[in-house]
């Protein structure tokens, strides 16, 4: 769908790109059940000027999917910043957010369709094991990484990264399992015909978190965590020789 109308509904807005539904739910207006009214209409009747919600709609379609900083070329204080900021300030955005939908396709569709209440269980699992591991990374990991790049490290340092960042990584290979069992019980992310726009949105969300997620641990288990140990061994080195 390339031209939004006041006359086009907001079933098909959302049909042509899931992502929309995120205006939508912000804006307070019913894509699901209310999805066969037209956008000039359901904006009268919240008080809503359809040309800026059109404008909201586009601008979100021009909207790249991943940001662009390059991990390998900032330092870890500022690529610690930057995971917080981007991959674990989108998760507390959108986990509530697939919370909801997923709650939600259940309850409406599970008796007909297995799959969506195991989705469902499945990511109740994930969203608790996913807040308290980033919790872990911004109190703990994440201070005593800027701390090392600041301040240097006593010769503990690196052993203790290490544990660390080793206990981090198997929980990454755990998230990895876990989002190959949402692709694979959502038929990789392909709504059926009959699906309504609230399971088509959960879809399309959870193709990106997925997408995300893959990002966010690239940049932990590939760039930040061995130059954190790189780093913390190479100070314990120094150490070590200046005081024989």
């Amino acid at each position: 769908m390339k031209n939004i109308t006041i006359d086009t509904t907001v079933g098909e807005i959302v049909r042509a790109f899931p992502a929309r539904s995120r205006v939508f739910e912000n804006l307070g207006i019913d894509y699901c059940c209310g999805g066969k009214k037209p956008l000039g209409e359901v904006c009268h009747r919240r008080g809503l000027d359809p040309a800026t919600v059109v404008a909201m709609l586009s601008a979100l379609d021009r909207v790249p999917e991943s940001s662009q900083a390059d991990p390998d070329t900032i330092t870890l204080s500022d690529l610690c910043d930057h995971i917080e900021r981007i991959h674990h300030g989108y998760l507390r955005e959108e986990l509530p957010r697939l919370d909801f939908m997923t709650h939600k396709v259940a309850a409406v569709h599970g008796d007909s369709e297995p799959q969506l209440v195991e989705v469902r269980r499945v990511f109740e699992d994930f969203k608790a094991k996913v807040a308290s591991h980033t919790q872990e990374e911004d109190e703990n990991v994440f201070p005593a990484i800027r701390k090392l790049e600041a301040a240097g490290c006593d010769k503990n340092v690196a052993s203790r990264l290490a544990a660390n960042f080793e206990k981090l990584e198997a929980e990454h290979e755990k998230t990895g399992a876990t989002l190959r069992q949402f692709k694979t019980l959502t038929d990789d992310y392909t709504p059926p015909e009959w699906g309504c726009n609230t399971l088509r949105a959960l879809y399309d969300g959870l193709a990106r978190l997925e997408k995300d997620m893959h990002q966010h641990v690239h940049e932990e288990n590939n760039v930040l965590f061995p130059k954190a140990l790189a780093m913390a061994r190479a100070g314990a080195v120094g150490q070590l020789e200046a005081t024989t």
